[in-house]
């Protein structure tokens, strides 16, 4: 089966009229996208796009042979712009199944928001699933059981919808996630290569033609990822965006609960107020034995919350009790979670605060703790394969 997708973005397209935002203004040459749609074998047209011939002439193909055109969501605004020759543009009934005479079978995929997602399978068995933006399929059922060769759908804008098909088995390591419906919400170029690479997908620019079933390496997903940074930097957010397209994460706090602090507890409202609902929550320092286990990926909030609890276990904030065996106590315990890093089979994205970037603590136990936190941090990025640094909301890959 091959695709040829003659725009890739939202159904505003990318740089959207007369917007002034920076993503907008960067949005030129191949980060210029015009609203999706996908041209199946040169007979299936999912969605229109403004241009649609040129777009057609621009990639190669010529539209003049599409025997069905079907849209996946309603079009605001000037009616849908239809190139002379082409069938009429329709939706199809939830669950229905079309039979196009090339042997396409075409199944309308019923959604959680409006539109309607189609699944296409070529006469050789290969299959493609093609969901509308901001749309996730709705339920269980509503997808196969059976890994999909190809999955078009809004990535940056539901990565829920990723971690259900991972959950159901639609999505399986050989899958290749294509992103579509791309907004201004993302910046693009190198920073929505780099997320969308966290949730094992890739964008490609207008015009592009893909081969369905045929072999493409899959972006590799960073196994363990150390996120760091200064306060209110944006590091949680981060840490968080890059597992929301996986399903079942166990987000371990290990601030724990702090009676009578409303304002503490505020804040780990707002955390879990803006994480999946699929996903649990752990409260425990009890890192190794998680990291030790097999089971679905780990997001770690924070390190530096864990060596206090760490130090306090050992009295390292007393002097004496620091130089009598807390020193040595403590390196015991932050070698045994290092390793365990080293030697964990699960996704792991770990959360830190960077040291170094303020005043010199003015107590002895205060220098100690911003020495062994910027140790600390030094142990764990060596055993990460990517280790990002958060300033002012923008990331920066370290490694």
């Amino acid at each position: 089966m091959e695709l040829t997708l003659l725009g890739t973005g939202a159904p505003a397209g990318l740089p959207r009229p007369h917007c002034p935002c920076a993503a907008c203004a960067t949005a030129r040459g191949e980060w210029a996208r015009a609203a999706t749609a996908l041209l199946v074998d040169g007979v299936l047209l999912l969605d229109l796009t403004p241009g649609a011939a040129f777009a057609a002439a621009r990639a190669g193909r010529s539209p003049g042979g599409v025997r069905q055109v079907l849209l996946t969501h309603p079009h605001d605004g000037p009616a849908v712009e239809l190139p002379a020759g082409l069938p009429a543009a329709g939706r199809v009934a939830d669950g229905r199944v079309l039979t196009l005479l090339g042997g396409h079978r075409v199944r309308a995929v019923p959604m959680d928001a409006p539109g309607t997602g189609y699944e296409v399978t070529a006469s050789g068995g290969e299959r493609l699933l093609y969901l509308p933006p901001g749309g996730a399929p709705a339920g269980v059922s509503a997808v196969a059981d059976a890994p999909y060769d190809m999955v078009v759908a809004d990535i940056t804008g539901r990565p829920d919808a990723v971690a259900r098909l991972r959950a159901t088995g639609a999505i399986g390591p050989a899958t290749e996630l294509i992103a579509v419906h791309l907004d201004h919400d993302v910046p693009p170029g190198d920073e929505l290569d780099r997320r969308l690479a966290a949730a094992g997908a890739r964008a490609v620019p207008d015009g592009t033609t893909l081969t369905v079933g045929a072999y493409h390496p899959v972006p590799e997903v960073p196994r363990r990822t150390l996120v760091t940074g200064g306060a209110r930097s944006g590091k949680s957010w981060e840490a968080e965006q890059r597992l929301t397209s996986f399903p079942g994460v166990v987000y371990v706090a290990t601030g724990g609960g702090r009676e009578g602090d409303a304002e503490w507890a505020a804040r780990v409202r707002l955390h879990r107020d803006r994480r999946p609902a699929s996903w649990r929550t752990v409260e425990t320092c009890e890192l190794v034995p998680l990291l030790g286990r097999d089971g679905p990926p780990l997001l770690i909030d924070c390190l530096s919350l864990w060596l206090t609890d760490a130090m306090d276990r050992v009295a390292a904030w007393d002097d004496d009790a620091w130089y009598r065996d807390g020193a040595k106590a403590l390196r015991e315990r932050t070698g045994e979670l290092v390793r365990a890093v080293r030697e964990t089979r699960r996704t792991v994205v770990a959360v830190t605060n960077e040291v170094g970037g303020g005043v010199v603590p003015a107590t002895a136990s205060g220098r100690r703790f911003r020495d062994e936190l910027g140790r600390l941090n030094a142990a764990v990025a060596a055993e990460c394969e990517q280790v990002l640094l958060v300033v002012a909301g923008q990331p920066v890959r370290l490694r």
